[in-house]
């Protein structure tokens, strides 16, 4: 599913507005954007939460959300069921992949039915291993986001995967702070997860601006997950650390000028690098010498450019004796050197 660059997710999250024609609008804009793929999230409030108005359900983090009660602000950020189906299919159209988190195993059914290419599990999940376990068994490329988890809560995950046989897993550092703040974002995390769990690995990344992704990418990441709005003045549940189409496609091309920036591990010499060798280092004659003159410090010397002898020469041929007569400015040749 994933190419040799890195996989770059617009997030759709709640920023829909409300309306279909939004939604639409935004992948099209994604698409634009330089995204890979669409991201949706397949919940009801009822199949997140509970509707009870009771303290253990009012939000009260010190986020952007905090005095709602968890029920209200589901039922407002949700994705209608019946616009999937649209959704998938304009992505489709667009050359975009388009998938989902299920929250729930009746998501993971419905999404069943759309042949969903890829499972995500978020981050606030993790730690539903029936859930994992479901979507897992669908043998589709399932993708973790690690926001809330622990060394053990990660561990657990992946090896409920690998139980059902499904081997591909990406696992993304996620910070679940809305916006994360840098200090928290602890970028690397990214290769350590790889080496750790033998996973791929990437970043889902709630900070504000593009700078984390390119570093992740800098760092190995092999998916880039961000949330993208259409308009911030659309607001919702999740526009405040969104990124715009202007902003989206900002990060995509920092990202892909980081690719061909890291490049691969090469010394091999380009015909760049062997034009470049003109202005590198050479023994050259530094005065009129005749046939016989002793080759002394005074009459030859490491200048550039490159057209002489290589330097390495140099304290092997002093004292030796000129081959014929040279003129000041020659590069210096072991032909023009008695042995």
């Amino acid at each position: 599913m994933f190419k040799e660059n890195c996989f770059i997710i617009a997030e759709l999250s709640a920023n829909h507005g409300g309306s279909l024609d939004i939604a639409k609008e935004t992948i099209r804009a994604a698409k634009r954007a330089g995204a890979d793929a669409i991201k949706l999230q397949t919940y009801t409030a009822d199949t997140i939460t509970l509707n009870v108005k009771n303290p253990h359900f009012k939000i009260k983090q010190g986020t952007a959300w905090d005095g709602q009660y968890l029920y209200d602000l589901y039922k407002g950020a949700s994705l209608p069921w019946e616009w999937h189906k649209p959704l998938y299919d304009l992505a489709k159209v667009e050359g975009l992949v388009c998938f989902s988190s299920p929250f729930d195993t009746t998501a993971v059914d419905f999404l069943e039915e759309l042949n969903t290419p890829i499972y995500k599990v978020a981050s606030f999940e993790i730690t539903d291993i029936p859930l994992i376990h479901y979507m897992a068994s669908k043998q589709k490329p399932i993708i973790i986001s690690t926001g809330i988890a622990t060394i053990e809560d990660i561990e657990l995950a992946i090896n409920t995967c690998k139980k059902v046989g499904n081997n591909d897993i990406t696992i993304l550092k996620c910070t679940s702070a809305y916006p994360a703040d840098p200090e928290d974002a602890n970028l690397k995390t990214i290769p350590n997860i790889a080496e750790r769990f033998g996973v791929k690995s990437g970043l889902s990344d709630h900070t504000m601006g593009i700078e984390a992704p390119m570093i992740a990418v800098a760092l190995g990441a092999k998916v880039i997950e961000k949330h993208f709005i259409l308009d911030k003045s659309i607001g919702g549940a999740d526009a405040h650390f969104s990124l715009d189409e202007a902003e989206f496609k900002k990060m995509v091309d920092a990202v892909r000028l980081t690719e061909k920036l890291m490049g691969s591990v090469n010394y091999k010499m380009t015909d760049k690098k062997k034009r470049s060798r003109e202005f590198s280092r050479s023994l050259f004659v530094t005065k009129d010498v005749k046939k016989g003159d002793v080759i002394t410090k005074e009459n030859i010397k490491s200048i550039r450019p490159g057209y002489g002898l290589h330097p390495k020469y140099y304290d092997d041929i002093l004292g030796k004796t000129f081959s014929e007569n040279i003129e000041k400015g020659t590069p210096l040749k072991l032909g023009f050197i008695n042995n």
